[in-house]
C-alpha cells in the first residue's frame, strides 16, 4: 500500500527537459521490473558499455537540485528506514554516496558499469562492488536498506537481500523525465503486494521508501 505525501521542497525553474516516454531506457525500466527475462546477458552488456562510455562526464550530473529527493525521502521516509546494512545498487562514480554514509553506518556500493567505479573517488566512504543488480553478489536478508537512484529495479532481487522489515528508497531526480524512471505506483505494484510505502514529489524529482512486510 502506498501513500502519497504532500510536496515541501517547492520545484526550482529549469528542470532539464530530459526524457520523454519514448526514451529506449524507458522500455527497458519497465520490462525488468515487471518481466522476470526482461534483463539478458545481452541487454547487461549493452546498458554497461554505454555507463561505461558516460563514465568520464558523469560528476558534472552531481548538483544539489538533483539531491533534493533524497533529501526528501531520508527525511520524511525515516520511520521506515532500517539501520543495518545500505546497498547503492547503481552508485555510478558516487556522487551521492557521501550522502547515505551520514545517515547509514554502513553503505555498499554496487554497480554494474566497471568505469564508474573506477572514476569513484578514492575516499569514497563505502565500499566499491562491481557486480549486475540482477544478481546482488550478497547474501540474503543481509541488507536493511536498498537505495536506487536512477536505477533499475529487480524487485525479486530486492526482496531477496533485504532484511525483514527492511526498506527499498526509490528516487527519479528529474520525475517523469528521468530516463530510467517508474512512478512509485509502479513500483508498488512490481514489488507484488503487501509492502507499505510513502512517496512523494520534491524537487525536479520524485521518491518513495517501502517497507518489506516483517513476516516474509
Amino acid at each position: 500500500m502506498l501513500r502519497l505525501l504532500g510536496r515541501v521542497v517547492a520545484e526550482a525553474p529549469g528542470r532539464p527537459d530530459g526524457a520523454g516516454a519514448d526514451h529506449p531506457m524507458r522500455k527497458v525500466t519497465s520490462q525488468v521490473a515487471f518481466e522476470p527475462d526482461g534483463w539478458t546477458p545481452e541487454r547487461a552488456a549493452k546498458v554497461a558499455a554505454l555507463f561505461d562510455d558516460l563514465a568520464p562526464t558523469w560528476n558534472q550530473r552531481g548538483t544539489a537540485d538533483r539531491t533534493e529527493a533524497l533529501d526528501d525521502a531520508l527525511a520524511r521516509g525515516g520511520p521506515f528506514l532500517h539501520q543495518a546494512p545500505c546497498l547503492e545498487a547503481g552508485c555510478g562514480t558516487g556522487l551521492i554516496t557521501p550522502l547515505l554514509a551520514e545517515h547509514f553506518p554502513v553503505v555498499i556500493a554496487l554497480d554494474l558499469a566497471f568505469e564508474m567505479l573506477c572514476r569513484a573517488p578514492s575516499d569514497l566512504p563505502a565500499p566499491r562492488v562491481h557486480g549486475d543488480s540482477s544478481r546482488l553478489p550478497l547474501p540474503s536478508a543481509s541488507m536493511g536498506t536498498v537505495v536506487l537512484v536512477n536505477a533499475f529495479l529487480f524487485p525479486s532481487e530486492v526482496e531477496r537481500v533485504l532484511l525483514p522489515g527492511g526498506a527499498l528508497v526509490w528516487v527519479n531526480t528529474l520525475g517523469d523525465r528521468t530516463p530510467i524512471h517508474l512512478p512509485a505506483e509502479a513500483v508498488d505494484r512490481a514489488l507484488g503486494g503487501g509492502w507499505e510505502g510513502v512517496g512523494a514529489e520534491a524537487g525536479w524529482g520524485t521518491w518513495a521508501v517501502f517497507r518489506k512486510p516483517a513476516a516474509r
